[in-house]
């Protein structure tokens, strides 16, 4: 079959590719190729258990795989013979140098940069699709006007605002889609490439195009807006618990006023991700960079207040377990920073392993999908405390002569569960500290259980 177009994604990860699968099922005409260095990787993309667990993908990479969407580590060859190229490689925080801890991690970037000149004997369509920080396109650009070969390259910014456990229905159903170029006549014309492709799903209304500076930048402002309202309702939570005040009603009545709204203002022990807190700390070190020091320390305080809000929930649990919680078992039910995905980066649960290993604590992690990730997080954990942490992938097995059950995961089954049964399997007085507050606690203190939600009335049994 002759194909229309051949589209290539450099990057297999959480974004490129499920973002290379929807393009591929709506677009049949399009050969999509997705490429990466890690094999196991793709070998996994090439098997009936996907790396990524999204609902929905599974489906829809069984139906275009081997199609018109294909999996390899043939990077020179994909680069060859792509008219466009998305660029989804990871870009972690710096952990080293200047701007250790806020900016950018770009060396993965900057190699796939030198790749595409090494390889690339026509005109390409760079697309950037990682998140990355303003202007960095300009400096894609520098790189590959060095290689001082007769080859246009026309670099385009195409954010993705993608959340873990609706990536497919996000990809499918949109609120935006945005695309960034130069405004020339050449910028535009690549732009026009990219929409097209869109357009075979998303109405003409809901693609944007804008300058390549406001696209990079609408990103990060989007996730440090969505991250602001989250850490806002948490600072609420905690003064809720020292007057009574019901942060559920409170979130209530203030979503209600249609100038807020009702979306991100439910109360948890804290945002995750892999985007969160890395473009905030990005979009902090940028305002740094322009001198602006009152705009990064404003958005360095929705960084705080969340860590603030991790920090109080295992603080919370240590004062309530009369002031210890060495030697006792707590089950934690949930690792994934949210439901319906196995993506842990950032995830709340691995600060609170860690600090209940510090006290002494036995940890027993479950979670329906996030065990792998979960070990791997842990692993320099239980190096130094191999005897304190173990999985076990049965809510049921996991609560067993456990003392407490922290919930961090607000995973459905969760709510489900038999709490009448773990509450006859554990220790005495029994715990349950709702990080989440999606349970029943008036029905869990009737059960027996001594109940602490967040920002909400406490249920206990204790004078």
């Amino acid at each position: 079959m002759k194909f229309e177009k051949n589209i290539l994604c450099i990057g297999a990860g959480y974004v490129g590719g499920p973002t290379m699968a929807v393009i591929a099922l709506k677009c049949p005409t399009y050969r999509v190729e997705v490429v990466d260095i890690d094999q196991d990787r793709i070998d996994r993309w090439n098997s009936d258990k996907i790396p990524i667990f999204e609902p929905g993908l599974d489906k829809i990479v069984k139906e275009t795989r081997g199609r018109n969407l294909f999996f390899s580590t043939r990077i020179e060859k994909g680069i060859k013979a792509a008219d466009i190229i998305f660029v989804s490689v990871n870009t972690p925080t710096k952990t080293f140098g200047e701007g250790a801890g806020m900016a950018s991690d770009l060396q993965h970037w900057e190699k796939t940069a030198h790749k595409i000149i090494e390889s690339a004997d026509s005109d390409k369509i760079i697309v950037e699709k990682s998140t990355l920080p303003v202007r960095t396109a300009e400096a894609m650009e520098r790189i590959l006007k060095a290689g001082n070969r007769d080859i246009k390259y026309e670099v385009l910014s195409n954010p993705e605002f993608l959340a873990e456990g609706t990536a497919v229905k996000d990809l499918l159903e949109p609120d935006r889609v945005l695309i960034g170029s130069h405004q020339t006549e050449e910028g535009k014309k690549a732009a026009a490439a990219l929409v097209k492709i869109y357009a075979h799903w998303v109405p003409k209304e809901n693609i944007i195009t804008a300058n390549l500076w406001s696209a990079e930048l609408s990103k990060l402002v989007a996730n440090a807006f969505l991250a602001q309202r989250i850490s806002s309702i948490n600072a609420i939570s905690a003064l809720c618990e020292k007057t009574d005040a019901d942060v559920a009603e409170i979130s209530f009545a203030v979503g209600r006023d249609s100038r807020i709204g009702e979306k991100f203002l439910r109360p948890s022990i804290g945002f995750g991700g892999s985007c969160f807190k890395k473009d905030i700390l990005n979009l902090v070190y940028i305002a740094r960079g322009y001198s602006l020091n009152e705009v990064a320390d404003y958005w360095e305080m929705v960084v705080k207040m969340n860590e603030y809000q991790k920090s109080r929930f295992v603080q919370r649990i240590v004062r309530e377990m009369f002031n210890t919680v060495a030697g006792k078992k707590i089950a934690l039910f949930g690792f994934a920073f949210k439901a319906n995905t196995g993506d842990t980066r950032e995830s709340p649960a691995i600060f609170v392993t860690q600090k209940l290993v510090e006290e002494r604590a036995f940890v027993t992690v479950t979670d329906p999908e996030a065990l792998d990730n979960a070990r791997k997080d842990l692993e320099s954990t239980m190096q130094m405390a191999p005897d304190l942490i173990c999985f076990e992938p049965d809510p049921y097995k996991a609560a067993e002569d456990a003392h407490a059950v922290a919930l961090l995961t607000e995973w459905e089954e969760y709510r489900q569960l038999d709490f009448e049964k773990i509450y006859k399997s554990m220790k005495k007085p029994a715990f349950i500290f709702d990080g989440r507050n999606i349970l029943d606690h008036k029905k869990l203190y009737e059960t027996g259980f001594n109940v602490y939600p967040i920002g909400k009335m406490q249920y206990t049994h204790f004078d």
